[in-house]
């Protein structure tokens, strides 16, 4: 057995993916856990050039080019490389240079590549409940702030009504009261999150089919397709929370889709033409295994996506899409993925999306635990 026979039996048994290339960038053996990463095999690989490989692998060309000119090994941290119709993958990897071993001549470099998206996606959802728990506070304290002189407005503006004479001037002191009504309102949703949640053992079906039929009920020109694991175990959570977050996400997701069409009723929601196919929105459930949720590593989770075939999140709302009293659309309150935020941090899961034009999909996460799988 050769001494390059020896290292890449070594490179065999490693759990992290490894590349080794010749002295002309290209692929001199790849070990099965790269394999199993880029979804390629070896045998076929051997002789590939590594920038027709991979696509946008102009960091990593740069990275090896560094590496072999100044003899020593180069660590790249953010690397993003598609193969074989596989990924995106978040990577970073580190390039070192081999000598001269056995039939295996000078100039090859060894990468080491390491995934860091699920890292990445863990800083990003830590990132966004710390967001969400400071906007919380904030929203809480003003809420408070404005609920007091509010009462002393619409109280003030009650006693002049019923002294004065003038019935035309009554309509002013209605327009006042209506609209401290209405800021009442708002503040009552804005305090609502902070309701401990009561928990019991919820069917996540049920709380969909709640949310299927309020939702046909309201857009008559959108449809809404089931596609659930009906395997999935009871969950302990508020049932009024749960149905309440999954709506308000869902409405979104309906609105949007009516949007796209002429109103036919201005005194209704939009709605589609009768000639044109009625938007769709997908309610789907699955297990997702191996996931961290607020710091917390859980064996398996409740996975609930809403997909809907919309015009898209608008890319400048997409960073504050959470953030409360930000809407993109006329006359919304921006308040509905604020709450269902709410409502679904208070059960230890999380509220991500996707979103491009044709399809914008909602995940939530909820984590099982020992007792629920059981």
């Amino acid at each position: 057995m050769t001494m390059v026979t020896h290292a890449l039996y070594g490179l065999d048994l490693l759990a992290t993916a490894v590349m080794l290339i010749n002295e002309h960038e290209r692929v001199h053996y790849l070990n099965p856990a790269a394999e199993n990463l880029f979804g390629l095999s070896s045998r076929n690989a051997e002789g590939t050039p590594i920038e027709s490989l991979f696509t946008s692998g102009e960091v990593l060309t740069a990275a090896i080019g560094y590496a072999r000119d100044n003899n020593c090994s180069y660590s790249e941290h953010d690397l993003t490389l598609s193969a074989n119709g596989h990924g995106p993958f978040h990577l970073s990897c580190t390039v070192t240079p081999v000598e001269s071993v056995g039939d295996l001549p000078g100039g090859a470099c060894l990468i080491e590549f390491r995934q860091i998206e699920q890292q990445l996606k863990i800083a990003r959802e830590e990132r966004i409940l710390d967001q969400s728990q400071a906007n919380r506070e904030l929203i809480r304290n003003l809420a408070h702030e404005i609920k007091n002189p509010l009462g002393g407005i619409r109280g003030a503006a009650q006693l002049l009504d019923r002294e004065l004479e003038r019935p035309d001037l009554h309509e002013y002191t209605q327009v006042i009261m209506k609209e401290a009504d209405r800021l009442q309102l708002l503040m009552d949703r804005l305090l609502t999150p902070h309701r401990l949640p009561q928990p019991s053992q919820v069917n996540i079906h049920e709380v969909l089919e709640r949310v299927r039929s309020v939702i046909l009920a309201e857009f008559s020109g959108v449809s809404v397709r089931r596609d659930y694991d009906t395997s999935l175990p009871l969950i302990e959570g508020d049932r009024e929370q749960l149905i309440q977050a999954t709506l308000n996400i869902a409405r979104n997701a309906a609105q949007a889709i009516a949007s796209t069409q002429p109103a036919r009723d201005t005194s209704q929601a939009p709605r589609r033409d009768s000639s044109t196919k009625p938007g769709e929105i997908r309610l789907m459930t699955r297990i997702a295994r191996q996931v961290t949720l607020a710091r917390k590593r859980y064996r398996h989770a409740i996975d609930v996506r809403i997909i809907d075939d919309g015009p898209g999140i608008p890319e400048a709302l997409r960073e504050r899409i959470f953030y409360p009293l930000v809407s993109g659309r006329e006359g919304g309150s921006g308040l509905g993925l604020t709450l269902a935020q709410n409502f679904i941090s208070q059960h230890h899961g999380t509220v991500t999306f996707e979103s491009a034009p044709g399809r914008t999909c909602f995940s939530i996460l909820l984590p099982l635990k020992e007792k629920d799988e059981g």
